[in-house]
Order: C-alpha cells, then structure tokens, then sequence
C-alpha cells in the first residue's frame, strides 16, 4: 500500500489565509504556513504533499513560489522528496515521542488538577443508586454475569436511542465498563496487529493508547480552523484502507466543536464504500452548552456505523457505565468473545445507568447550567491573566483547547507541577509529538479551585516568556 497523500483542496483549507501584505516573499510566506501546520501536528507526518502545479493552481500562486517554499522546507528538514515520489512531510529530527502522562493522574494535597475533564457526581447519582438498591433483591437469585448486560438497561439505552430520533432495539446494545472499554472490545474485535484505525488529530489520547496497544497504526486526519475534514478523512479511507475509523462528532475531546450532519452522512457514506466500520464516539453527546443540537438527522448504511456511549461524562465517571450501539450480529460476536476477557458489568452500577437514564432530563438540564457558568469563569479568568492565549468558546463538553503564542506545551506541563497545577500537555492529544502549542483546559472545577489553578498557571507561564512584564499585559484573550 503507498504513502498516503493530501488532496490540494484539504491542504488549502489548513493553510487558511497564509499570506500577508507585508510579511515577506510568498514563497517564504507559504513554507512558514506549511513549516507551522507540521510542527502543529494539523498536516501529519510521512503525507505526500500535493504536486506543485496542482497546489500552485489551488492557491492561485505561480509555480514558481510552490518551487520556492518546497525547496525552503527541503533545506529546514521539513521536507523530504524522491524521484517520483513526491514531496514527504517530516520532522527534522525525526517524529516526537507521545508523553505518557496519564489523565488522571493520583491526586495529591495541595495540587490542582486541571487535568482530568470531569465533573463530580450531582444530588440525581445519589438517587439513582437508592433506586439500584431497592431494584436489586430481584437479581440475587440470578448468578450476576450478563456479558451483553442486564434487559433493563439495555432497554432504556435502545429507548434512549429511539426517542432521540435513531430507532434501536435491545438487541443493538452492549453494555460495558465506560466507552474507553467499550472502544478496546472493538479494537480487539475488528483489528489486528499493524491494522490501520483513522482518527481525528488532536483527539482523546487514550483512545491512541487504546489503538498503539493492540498493536494497530493510527492514521491521524487533522482537524482544519472549523469543523471536519470530510475530503481528508475519505481520502484516508480510500488510501490508508483502515479497518476502523474513532472520531469524535459531538462535543469533540479535546476542542469542544461539533460536526455537522452532512459530514457525518460523508464520512458514513464513504466507510461503506471502503469496507471501513466507523466508530462515533458520543461521550460528551449530552453536553450541549449553547442550545439544544439534535443528536441523529442522517440516513446511514447499515453496518457501517458504530457508536460509544457511556454515562460517565453525563452524570459521573465513578458509575463505569458504556454501551455499544451496532448491528445485533455484530454484538453477538462482541459478547462471545467478551467471555475471554470479562464476564459483564456490575449488576448495580447497571440498575443505576437504568434509574438514570429512564428520566435524565432534569440531572442533564442542571450538569448543563453548572457548566455554562463554569466555562464563562474559566474564559474571563483566561482572558485576564493569560492574555496572549487564544481560547474560543466550545459550543459543548467540558473544555477549551488553548493555543499558546509559542510551542511550549510540554515545558508549561513540566513547570506547572513546580506551582502546584497540573495541565494536559497538547502533545497527549496527537502523535509524532504534535500540538505543542496547546493545552487543554477543562472547566470542571468548582470556582475557588479556578481561580487558584489558572492564577497558579499564569505565573508558571511567566516563568517561561523571555519578558516578565508580558504576565501582567492588560489585552484581553481572543474568545
């Protein structure tokens, strides 16, 4: 199978508007603008850039300046090109190593952790669970193993579905232990050692340590300036030939966007085309923060499309409730060979799922307000202490990807332990070491603990800028 290749129109809409009136030659221009999508992580390694005519004419340049910024990048490393082979995206000093640092690290006295996006479980957790105990005498007599789950909650999952708008019987769900278990049982399924797995780049880091793991290949498409690259994910599809695809369509982990229904009836469409099971990962589904957003609008092929869900970021990770939504032949293959591995889920965290999801609109409704009010705190706080970051509001979930003016991701990581805050390092969100001039904010954290960690996180950044007036700059963020 050959390298893969991006389309001149997906490199186009990365690019964005690379060229400015009074900032050098064009070519020079166009190699920084291609030099920084690299190093962001946005145009992944060991891609075959566009030729230079078909690029020259998407960009409405001459030849010439293409020639020019291909030979720049060539001469910085950026660039690596054989006879008829191409011009190949790489590193100078070779692709970065993924930082190892797990999301939820212990606790310890006196740290903050802005790591973890995650919310406490509210008053409606409680509830469900006296519920749980009063339903669970019935299931004593019965020996407790359900390796596809217990009936009642694999029903209020296939109702849930249905009054959402995506009819789904009993028989199309399989519970887990959280959609991260729920995402290996399909790795182990339908993939292999070597297999291809497409994913969005940045995206959920554990679900790149889930793919590395079992020994698959993950195939990064990077996210542009909005929204989804729908000719870059199908032209993976067709030259990649992925077993799977892992994206992330509601609320998207790390950057907080949405995708449309047309780019997922796209994508959707081109997964069948290509044999390529696609696997929707709606973990932050119900956090829809600016108004409602309907959960499913599109015609899908059927078979093709795959989806995680869990009640953890909803109501409260502790509860260690997923499910599988997929075709009941493919879910009988899952339950079979679940047995080498588990025997099922906690009948009572399931009788709970159940309480919670039979009437969840209320504990939603009030997770929703909570968060909104938490992440407009988090935004002003950001937007006065460190205000040479660009934070944009998420339109859901539970946190903010933050771009920093310079690639110090990892050592902003390192110092903020030194004050006592903890933060995820952009390069945990991708691969090849890409995104070190991000981090993620969650804003999960009630408003003291906010206050202390992003004033605690200021000063570690200003341990960091080559001027220490720039700490106390009176600008404002760009939200």
């Amino acid at each position: 199978m050959g390298p893969r290749r991006i389309r001149a129109a997906s490199l186009t809409r990365l690019l964005g508007a690379w060229r400015g009136e009074e900032a050098g030659p064009a070519y020079r221009q166009l190699a920084d603008g291609l030099r920084l999508l690299i190093l962001d992580g946005r145009l992944p390694l060991d891609v075959v850039l566009p030729g230079e005519r078909e690029l020259a004419a998407a960009l409405e340049v001459s030849r010439t300046t293409v020639t020019g910024a291909f030979a720049r990048l060539r001469e910085q490393g950026f660039l690596q090109s054989r006879q008829g082979a191409g011009a190949r995206t790489r590193l100078p000093a070779g692709p970065g190593q993924r930082a190892s640092t797990p999301l939820m690290p212990p606790s310890e006295p006196g740290v903050i952790d802005l790591i973890a996006a995650a919310m406490p479980a509210g008053e409606f957790v409680h509830q469900a669970y006296a519920k749980a105990i009063e339903a669970l005498p019935a299931h004593l007599p019965h020996h407790g193993y359900e390796p596809v789950g217990l009936p009642v909650l694999r029903e209020a999952v296939a109702a849930r579905y249905t009054r959402r708008g995506l009819p789904t019987t009993p028989g199309q769900i399989l519970v887990t232990h959280g959609a991260q278990h729920a995402w290996a049982l399909m790795l182990r399924l339908l993939a292999g050692p070597g297999d291809r797995v497409v994913i969005d780049h940045p995206t959920y880091p554990n679900a790149i340590d889930a793919i590395l793991r079992a020994s698959g290949r993950p195939v990064p498409v990077s996210l542009p300036s909005d929204g989804w690259d729908v000719d870059g994910v199908v032209a993976a599809f067709q030259q990649s030939g992925p077993r799977l695809a892992h994206l992330v369509p509601d609320f998207h982990n790390p950057t907080g966007r949405w995708m449309d229904f047309a780019a997922r009836e796209a994508i959707a469409a081109a997964g069948a085309r290509t044999r390529t099971i696609v696997v929707f990962d709606e973990t932050m589904l119900d956090l829809a923060l600016d108004g409602p957003r309907a959960a499913y609008g599109f015609e899908e092929p059927p078979g093709s499309v795959v989806r995680l869900g869990s009640t953890g970021k909803s109501f409260w990770g502790g509860l260690r409730i997923g499910w599988i939504r997929a075709e009941p032949e493919t879910i009988a293959a899952l339950a079979t060979m679940r047995a080498s591995i588990d025997l099922g889920t906690p009948v009572l965290e399931q009788l709970a799922a159940a309480a919670l999801l039979a009437d969840d609109e209320a504990a939603l409704a009030a997770r929703r307000e909570l968060l909104r009010e938490r992440r407009e705190r988090l935004l002003r706080l950001a937007a006065e202490r460190l205000p040479d970051w660009r934070l944009q509001a998420p339109p859901g979930g539970l946190s903010v990807w933050a771009e920093l003016p310079a690639p110090v991701s990892t050592a902003l990581a390192a110092t903020c332990e030194r004050f006592g805050v903890r933060i995820a390092a952009g390069p945990r969100f991708g691969v090849d070491g890409a995104f070190e001039r991000f981090v993620r904010l969650p804003f999960t954290l009630p408003p003291d603990q906010m206050e202390a960690a992003i004033e605690r996180l200021a000063m570690a950044y200003a341990r960091l800028r080559p001027s220490a007036h720039a700490a106390t700059a009176p600008a404002r963020a760009v939200v």
